[in-house]
This record gives structure tokens, C-alpha cells and sequence, in this order.
């Protein structure tokens, strides 16, 4: 099963849950320090040689950021492609995406398909050569640590590497190994997405499509313990952003800071000005003015303007101001 391989990053919209600070930029694009989200990912396919094409898969509300961030990225690899919607409203799904994309760009080699708003710590390669061993497809899979977190992700039951039950959210899992949205599909189980759907299948979740996937052909999943993030909060992103910076901060060139505290995991970006403030694991994006302000695990976005105020958990949007007569 060694060769050449397609690589597909589902590349989604804004996170609800980390409103208002996604309003003007998809989740994908978070900074993580010097890179984003997203970029992590392009990085380490475009050192793959098996790696020959990578298809970032998004639909047309979301096309016209996905293009320009490509255009300012080093990478060769990475092209857009698009869904086809016949009204505005029509939503496909990510399996039925997926499907359309498989079809579009006439793919029919073995398919690596990785949810863009993921932050793992293993190697893609390593995946890659896991799946290599296996007669069929694999899934990575990570131990969230308890039953009740599980329940927001698809559910796996393993004998020995072999998933013998896959339950996509259950109310009550009976494990709390979840999928985490990277898999690997021989090329010649490409079809299957075709009568997937026609059956009636759900077309949004990939969790589903292996749910249905596994009773029908023998599946594995590859287990890490090092680290992943699900970003879609606050707190999930705080988290991703504190293990990137490793207990460091990292302030910009051109940020100005007089008499504050920066404290551990904090990212203070460009042209934001930090006057008698004191900041302990949070994010203030560019042009972010605080003065004899405290921020505590939150996130400032752009051009906000904040003064003797306190910040706990926060979410503040861009260009606020408060109080809001500045």
C-alpha cells in the first residue's frame, strides 16, 4: 500500500464557540507564535515526497479567505478546491465534500484526510507508514481522558489496533479513545463515499461515514499519547497556544510595553501597545491597545482598545472599546 498519496485538509469556517474573535478570520487561521493553525499542517505536508498533491476542501462563503491565505504561504503543494453548491443554502456536508471533491479532481490513490482546526503532535509520516501496514483504513486516535469529554467526539472500541465499534457521539461512551479527524483511505475504498450517500447516510460528520465504514471493512486506528487540541474554544486554543509557546512569551518587534507584566504563554502581536498592564496566558492580536488593564486566559483581538478594565476567560472582538466612549 506504499506510494503515492493524495493529501485533503478540510478547511471549515468560523468556530461559534470562539466568537467574536472568528468573525473575520476562519478558526484555521489562529496564530499559533510565528505560524497558524492551518500552516502547521501545509508545513509538514509539503516535506512529504510521497505527498504529491494537497486539495484544501472548503466551500464557497469561506473560498475567498482559504485563496488568500494560500497566496501569502511559501507552500507549493496546497491548491484550493471548492464545492459545487447549486443554491446558497445547500450544505453538503464533509462526507458528501468529500465524495464531490473524490470525483471532481478524479482521485483514485490512496486519500489522507486531515480536519484543518487539529493540532497533534505526531508525525504525519509516521500515520502514514502505520497505514502502510494495515490492510485497510486507519484513523488516528487519542485518549481524551474521560468518558464525559468523549462525548463530543466519535468513539472508539478497539481489539488489539482493529476498531470493532465506532459510535459518533454517544451520550454514554464506553471508552474514552476518540477519532480526531485524520485519516488514511486505501485508493481503491474510494467508491465507497458513493453508495455511502445514496443509501441516505448522514453527509456531515466523517464519524458517521466510519461508523458505517468499519462494520462493512476491517479498520485500524492509530493511537498517539503525546498531545492534541480540538481548537473550537477559548479554552481549547489557550491550551494549544500555552503547549506551542512551551511556558514562554512571545512578544512582537513592534509591540510597545511599559511598565506591564507579561507572563507565561502569552502572544502579544504586532503593533499592540501594553502600558501598566499585566497579561498572564492570553492572546492580544495586532493594534491592541490596553492601558492599567489585567487579562487573564483571554483573547483581545484586533485594534481593540481597553483601559482600567479587568479580563478573566474573556472574548473581546475586534475594535472594541471599553469603556466605550474612547
Amino acid at each position: 500500500m506504499t506510494g503515492s498519496t493524495t493529501a485533503v485538509v478540510l478547511a471549515g469556517g468560523y468556530a461559534t464557540r470562539l466568537w467574536p474573535i472568528t468573525r473575520y478570520r476562519p478558526k484555521m487561521f489562529l496564530p499559533l507564535g510565528k505560524t497558524t493553525v492551518i500552516d502547521r499542517i501545509y508545513a509538514e505536508l509539503e516535506g512529504l515526497d510521497r505527498i504529491d498533491e494537497v486539495y484544501v476542501s472548503t466551500n464557497e462563503r469561506f473560498a475567498a479567505d482559504f485563496e488568500v491565505h494560500l497566496e501569502n504561504t511559501p507552500y507549493d503543494k496546497p491548491r484550493l478546491s471548492v464545492e459545487e453548491t447549486a443554491h446558497e443554502d445547500e450544505k453538503l456536508g464533509v462526507v458528501g465534500a468529500l465524495e464531490q471533491l473524490i470525483d471532481r479532481e478524479g482521485l483514485d490513490e490512496d486519500l489522507l484526510v486531515i480536519a484543518g482546526d487539529n493540532l497533534f503532535d505526531f508525525a504525519i509520516e509516521d500515520f502514514l507508514h502505520y497505514f502502510d501496514r494495515r490492510d485497510g483504513p486507519a484513523i488516528a486516535a487519542y485518549d481524551v481522558g474521560s468518558r464525559e469529554r468523549a462525548t463530543s467526539y466519535g468513539v472508539i472500541e478497539l481489539d488489539d489496533d482493529r476498531v470493532v465499534d465506532f459510535q459518533e457521539k454517544p451520550s454514554e461512551p464506553e471508552s474514552s479513545l476518540v477519532s480526531i479527524g485524520c485519516y488514511a483511505f486505501p485508493g481503491e475504498m474510494l467508491s465507497l463515499f458513493t453508495p455511502y450517500l445514496e443509501a441516505g447516510n448522514d453527509p456531515d460528520e466523517p464519524g458517521w461515514f466510519i461508523q458505517w465504514l468499519q462494520d462493512r471493512e476491517p479498520t485500524y486506528a492509530y493511537t498517539f499519547d503525546t498531545a492534541w487540541f480540538d481548537i473550537g474554544t477559548r479554552r481549547s486554543y489557550l491550551d494549544a497556544v500555552s503547549w506551542h509557546l512551551d511556558g514562554d512569551s512571545l512578544v512582537a518587534d513592534s509591540a510597545t510595553v511599559r511598565e506591564s507584566a507579561v507572563g507565561d504563554d502569552v502572544h502579544v502581536m504586532p503593533g499592540a501597545t501594553l502600558v501598566d498592564a499585566d497579561i498572564e496566558r492570553s492572546v492580544i492580536f495586532p493594534d491592541v491597545e490596553l492601558e492599567s488593564t489585567t487579562v487573564r486566559d483571554s483573547l483581545v483581538d484586533e485594534g481593540a482598545r481597553i483601559s482600567g478594565f479587568d479580563l478573566e476567560r474573556a472574548l473581546i472582538g475586534a475594535y472594541t472599546r471599553i469603556p466605550d466612549d474612547q
